[in-house]
């Protein structure tokens, strides 16, 4: 089923205006990237600009998985099990968003705070306690980031507010997260 809507989608990414495939591997139960689709999207992984692998049941990405897709503007990552991105997350240099909310990240993944383009990080509903708060402060392009239902340290929510320029979204110190 997976792999059909993928297939469906790929074929309107070629017949669509912007030429540009979309995987689409939301909700399939995947434990990994599927080798085969490195295959099948080989010649084209240039003009992949979004890949979606919401839902699944991911505990890692690969530094492949990275580096083949360097042209990635929006990575949509959540409701996995992941926990730390690799090094090579530093190669998607056009990335404008990236979705890890749901996940189990405890260590901010401080290798986003490398990528020029990216404006957008949603990290909600993890168990982050420490931000980089001096490193997302530098960063020329990030507009938003989401650190609701994280159990952020008290000093993350004092120091953050008066050193950054964006929007930095985080609940409330009395406020708890719902109970599973």
């Amino acid at each position: 089923m997976c792999y059909m809507r993928h297939r469906r989608k790929m074929e309107e990414g070629r017949r669509g205006r912007e030429r540009n495939p979309f995987p689409d591997l939301a909700d399939c139960k995947l434990v990994s990237f599927p080798i085969c689709i490195y295959k099948v999207l080989r010649n084209v992984s240039d003009q992949i600009h979004l890949i979606t692998l919401a839902n699944n049941e991911l505990k890692s990405l690969t530094s492949k998985f990275m580096t083949t897709f360097s042209q990635l503007r929006e990575l949509r990552l959540e409701g996995n099990y992941l926990y730390r991105l690799p090094n090579e997350v530093s190669s998607l240099q056009h990335l404008r968003a990236i979705d890890l909310s749901r996940n189990q990240f405890q260590d901010f993944p401080e290798q986003l705070t490398t990528l020029p383009a990216l404006e957008t990080i949603n990290l909600e509903e993890n168990e982050i306690v420490d931000v980089p708060v001096e490193k997302l402060a530098a960063m020329p392009a990030l507009r938003t980031i989401n650190l609701r239902l994280n159990p952020l340290s008290a000093e993350v929510r004092v120091i953050a507010p008066p050193l950054i320029k964006f929007d930095m979204l985080m609940t409330p110190e009395d406020t708890r997260a719902p109970l599973p």
